[in-house]
């Protein structure tokens, strides 16, 4: 009975199941820049970021023989990526945007060098619970198999919903990316607080990068973000700076990208390379939709560039 026949109810079931592997490097970036946002500083330097917390986690991993000491090196390099990048940013005539490309560049290429004598080694996967215990259908217990990571990022999602809601350091936060005059006002550094906020971002976007390497895909090479730091910032303007909105955003994106192989699963193979386009085909039609004159951006932090 395991190898039971689905049908086209494979195609909705392999979507769910990739859904969840596809959106959690999603969430962690997209939840590191919503929060680096909110304090009034946008960092298109995740892309490096993701990258290096990958090289960075899968090398650890591999060497320690633990992939949850390889994520906590991953969230260490994203932090100390952060932290350079806030630093660099509070510096008088720096624009924030500019950095970050370059940023994003530098994190790259040093990935690259210092990856290749892992580009072959085996390193240990992150662990996954299975949900599908319960059934005998192959495929239910495969789309069923969540990452423990995803797991985090659903409680991170909620504790940083309830911190910006409820809590003084979220409120500090807030304000610091709403008005700097304000922040000021009340006693406030708002280069500090920024610089924490895109340090913690950072921690974010480098344990996106150690779960692309240490579970999905579950290796290391050198195209394996394709583009998703880039995303997230498209990500988070959507889900209007955000946590909660991120995660459903991030479960959007996420079956977007499973588009494609559940429907190889069911044999449709006509065009198939063309639905893993389907993620950029989001990507622009978003930025199109917020860039509309007709659409102002709500929400939006005021100390944030693009509001500028």
């Amino acid at each position: 009975m395991g190898d039971t026949d689905l049908g086209l109810w494979a195609v909705p079931l392999a979507m769910l199941g990739g859904a969840i592997r596809v959106s959690t490097p999603f969430l962690f970036v997209s939840l590191g820049e919503c929060l680096t946002e909110r304090s009034g500083r946008i960092n298109l330097g995740l892309e490096g970021t993701l990258v290096f917390g990958a090289m960075s986690g899968y090398a650890v991993a591999y060497e320690s023989g633990s992939a949850w000491i390889g994520v906590l090196a991953a969230a260490g390099a994203g932090t100390l990526f952060g932290l350079f990048h806030g630093w660099v940013c509070k510096l008088p005539r720096v624009n924030d945007i500019a950095i970050g490309i370059a940023l994003m560049l530098l994190g790259m290429g040093l990935a690259f060098f210092f990856g290749k004598p892992y580009v072959q080694p085996q390193a240990p996967d992150l662990p996954a619970i299975s949900f599908g215990w319960w059934s005998e259908i192959s495929q239910v217990e495969a789309a069923l198999q969540v990452n423990a990571l995803f797991l985090i990022g659903i409680v991170l999602t909620v504790a940083m919903w309830w911190m910006f809601r409820f809590t003084r350091v979220g409120l500090i936060i807030r304000v610091v990316g709403d008005s700097t005059d304000a922040a000021r006002s009340m006693g406030l550094n708002p280069n500090k607080v920024r610089l924490l906020a895109t340090g913690a971002g950072g921690a974010l976007a480098g344990v996106a990068g150690a779960y692309l390497s240490l579970y999905y895909p579950g290796s290391w090479n050198e195209g394996l973000s394709s583009g998703q730091g880039l995303m997230a910032v498209a990500l988070v303007i959507f889900a209007r700076w955000s946590p909660v909105n991120c995660f459903w955003a991030a479960l959007l994106f996420g079956a977007a990208g499973a588009l494609g192989p559940a429907l190889q699963s069911v044999g449709f193979s006509s065009g198939y390379y063309l639905f893993y386009a389907i993620p950029y085909v989001l990507t622009l039609g978003l930025l199109i939709a917020m860039s509309s004159p007709n659409r102002a951006i709500e929400s939006a932090p005021g100390e944030l560039s693009i509001t500028k």
